[in-house]
């Protein structure tokens, strides 16, 4: 398990440098195909696509949203992409109308609630690779994910004794949670010492990136623990089995979804 799991870590690391440095339409629509296919998990936990009926009329809703929202985002039109999200709750307030009684309400908040949850919060990525310096600053969203996950993890297995979130991850202590933080805020800082001299911008580039990396990195563990708690929630143990070694989309990417609209904004602030 644990060679598969580095195997599949090191592709991923892999296809991630390929497809953050080539940018425009290439990380457009591969983010465009990880959305779908984490809503995809993200309906079938829910058990909004039971049996394998991949095109429930609720879901196909969740399914447009996206493709639409990614197209305007493409298209330089991020201006409209709210009356995107707007048209996807008129269309599945339509659809729960129309099949009454086939859906529950809760079933169509889910819905609306992945497309915005996945889609949206992923496409953040996009956003901010297309800003300045957008070549440098979309690394910090992995640096504070995976960066701080893998800290957390070592310095976790070293000195864990006090259970952070018993409950929902038994083996999460207050020690790897610090020892995550901090390796994410030393891991920015050494990148900023790298790049800082290759950005446009002309401010200090070490304090932005400690900030962002230390609230990216704070935040990615909560948007962990969001995942797990929903897995729990719907007896599942992982969202999917895309990823050898890592489960579902949802399973390896749930902090990056979950921080790329805090360091897409926090730099757009403090750069």
């Amino acid at each position: 398990m644990f060679w598969t799991r580095l195997a599949s870590g090191i592709v991923l690391i892999a296809a991630a440098l390929i497809v953050l440095i080539s940018g425009g339409p290439i990380l457009a629509g591969t983010l465009f195909a990880v959305s779908l296919i984490g809503l995809h998990e993200w309906y079938r936990a829910l058990g909004l696509e039971k049996d394998k009926a991949v095109f429930a009329p609720l879901t196909i809703c969740g399914y447009i949203g996206t493709g639409a929202y990614y197209l305007l985002l493409f298209l330089g039109m991020q201006a409209y992409t709210m009356t995107v999200l707007i048209g996807v709750l008129i269309l599945m307030m339509s659809v729960y109308v129309f099949t009454y009684p086939r859906y529950r309400t809760e079933e169509i908040t889910g819905a609306f609630f992945g497309v915005v949850y996945v889609s949206v919060m992923l496409a953040c990525i996009y956003e901010l690779r297309l800003a300045e310096d957008g070549l440098f600053l979309v690394w910090l969203i992995f640096i504070s994910s995976w960066g701080c996950d893998t800290c957390a993890y070592c310095v976790g297995m070293l000195f864990g004794k006090h259970k952070m979130s018993p409950k929902l991850s038994p083996k999460k202590s207050v020690e790897g949670a610090v020892g995550g933080v901090a390796g994410a805020v030393l891991i920015g800082v050494i990148y900023g010492l790298a790049v800082g001299s290759r950005m446009k911008t002309e401010t200090d580039h070490i304090l932005p990136f400690a900030v962002i990396c230390a609230a990216g990195a704070l935040i990615s563990m909560i948007g962990d623990l969001a995942a797990s708690a929903v897995k729990r929630n719907h007896d599942i143990k992982d969202y999917g089995k895309l990823i050898p070694g890592h489960g579902g989309i949802l399973d390896r990417f749930d902090s990056v979804i979950f921080i790329a609209p805090v360091i897409y904004y926090l730099a757009v602030i403090l750069m």
